[in-house]
């Protein structure tokens, strides 16, 4: 009785969708700390069609796009639709945009703060490292923020801006060793590493992604104005299938024209675009589903996620590897030890039972209304 209480109290909520989103995001980022997709690589031939699924689990390693590389951009962009809802509703009730910078600026310096200390647990000891999603977050939230007052249009136009200084700096600012823009290494966001952190990622991350990638979060915030907007639903699909479509021929056609390649390392102008697009269509499907024909019966499994999500990824990207994944795998290899199954096999299925365990936390957290937030 009381789950079906739990169910029907998501059913009534204002745009499901984003909970939904929020939620299908994080689980598919536990599933990959739970380390689901790299188990499920070594059992699948690479060349079957379950291997190719399996692929798209995984970054592509430089120029191409795979399923994987749209959740950081879904994340950014969700993140700025957020931003939008919580400001409007605070404007609403009287808080100025002034009194609430203040808390902006607070909530970005901690997102800033866990993103630097989370490579430090990587690394096992101290390090400086600005790769992050959460560290670029910090500084994209800060950009949305700062324009978020102003009109969709005008919002939409610096989000080009942002996409064209990216590509100038890319071509134009010409630094011995760092003056190829689009090879793995040797390219201006690599040199830029070197100046704020004195290395560069060995899979060829940037850190100045927050540059173009602030376009996804701005975008969400746009996305976030229409959806509360009073337009018909009608409308709003149409204008979210619209830029969707848009972003994504654009996107496309800078490809294959040869003239900017997609390759989501350094987030190029082009990846921007279709990574957006593709999401923008995501989006504008789960609104559809959940806030337009109200299918939303088993939104609460995702959304109990989506209501505690830097908690849960703080959780998996520490505790969950050092330890957490490791100490349930003993006891589910241990009892499945018995059956004859390969070690692979058990694998997979440790990494279902963590990834179970992490979302049960999260749903007794939501139970005993218990939400942590920066």
């Amino acid at each position: 009785m009381k789950n079906e209480q739990l169910k029907n109290d998501f059913v009534q909520r204002r745009l499901v969708s984003l909970d939904v989103m929020r939620g299908l995001i994080m689980i598919l980022l536990a599933a990959e700390s739970c380390r689901l997709y790299s188990t499920l690589n070594g059992i699948t031939a690479e060349h079957s069609w379950a291997g190719m699924i399996v692929q798209q689990f995984f970054h592509h390693p430089w120029h191409g796009l795979r399923f994987w590389d749209l959740v950081q951009p879904a994340f950014m962009l969700m993140a700025g639709s957020a931003l939008y809802i919580s400001w409007h509703r605070k404007a609403e009730k009287g808080i100025s945009w002034e009194s609430n910078f203040k808390h902006i600026l607070v909530r970005s310096f901690r997102l800033f703060l866990f993103g630097t200390a989370l490579h430090c647990v990587y690394a096992g000891k101290l390090v400086w490292e600005l790769w992050n999603v959460l560290t670029q977050l910090s500084v994209t939230t800060i950009i949305a923020y700062l324009i978020i007052r102003k009109s969709g249009a005008w919002q939409i136009v610096f989000s080009v801006f942002l996409l064209i200084l990216t590509e100038l700096l890319y071509r134009f600012v010409q630094i011995p060793g760092f003056d190829r823009p689009f090879t793995e290494h040797h390219n201006f966001g690599a040199y830029m590493d070197t100046v704020l952190m004195g290395k560069i990622n060995a899979d060829g991350w940037v850190a100045i992604n927050f540059i173009p990638t602030a376009a996804h979060t701005i975008w969400g915030v746009v996305a976030g104005k229409l959806l509360v907007s009073p337009l018909a639903n009608k409308q709003k699909m149409t204008y979210l299938i619209g830029a969707g479509i848009i972003a994504l021929i654009t996107g496309y056609a800078m490809d294959f024209s040869g003239f900017t390649p997609i390759i989501k390392r350094i987030s190029t102008s082009s990846f921007v675009l279709v990574s957006g697009g593709w999401v923008l269509l995501i989006m504008a499907l789960l609104f559809w589903i959940n806030d337009i024909k109200k299918q939303s019966k088993y939104a609460w499994i995702f959304t109990v996620v989506g209501m505690n999500a830097i908690f849960i990824y703080l959780f998996f990207e520490t505790v969950g590897m050092q330890w957490f994944n490791g100490t349930t795998a003993i006891f589910v290899k241990g009892f499945l030890g018995f059956t004859g199954l390969s070690h692979q096999v058990m694998s997979v299925m440790s990494a279902l039972v963590t990834l179970f365990m992490e979302w049960y936390l999260c749903f007794w957290l939501f139970k005993k209304k218990i939400f942590f937030k920066l």
